[in-house]
């Protein structure tokens, strides 16, 4: 910046840097304007939504970790049922620990295989 010497200089500078600050709380306004608004509840959870469905990774994974769930709890429920035996109730939860870890660490392999599957029962015959 150079040095100003005149008076008229001094409040020209004064003008331009006025403007300039004004100009820059409009854009800082519209900013916080935008941010608030994606930072509500509803934005958020459409986009945290929106991220897990376009992630294949994460889609995958949780996936296979419900699949895992679902068929560990209805494999217990079929064998324990409404048994009070200990043992059978025992047996069940370890049964149901064994088809979740197992379906869950293949779930990739499960799905292939669905998918295989389905398209062989619903393909058009020749």
């Amino acid at each position: 910046m150079e040095k100003i010497t005149s008076a008229a200089a001094l409040a020209n500078e004064i003008h331009v840097l006025e403007d300039a600050q004004a100009t820059q709380w409009q854009q800082l306004k519209g900013q916080f304007n935008i941010t608030y608004g994606s930072l509500t509840s509803g934005n958020l959870l459409r986009n945290t939504l929106n991220e897990v469905v376009t992630s294949p990774y994460l889609f995958d994974k949780v996936l296979g970790t419900a699949l895992g769930l679902a068929s560990g709890y209805f494999s217990r429920k079929l064998i324990v049922g409404a048994s009070s035996s200990i043992f059978r109730k025992f047996f069940g939860s370890v049964l149901q620990f064994g088809i979740t870890s197992a379906v869950s660490h293949n779930a990739g392999t499960i799905k292939n295989l669905g998918m295989f599957l389905i398209q062989s029962v619903f393909r058009k015959k020749k």
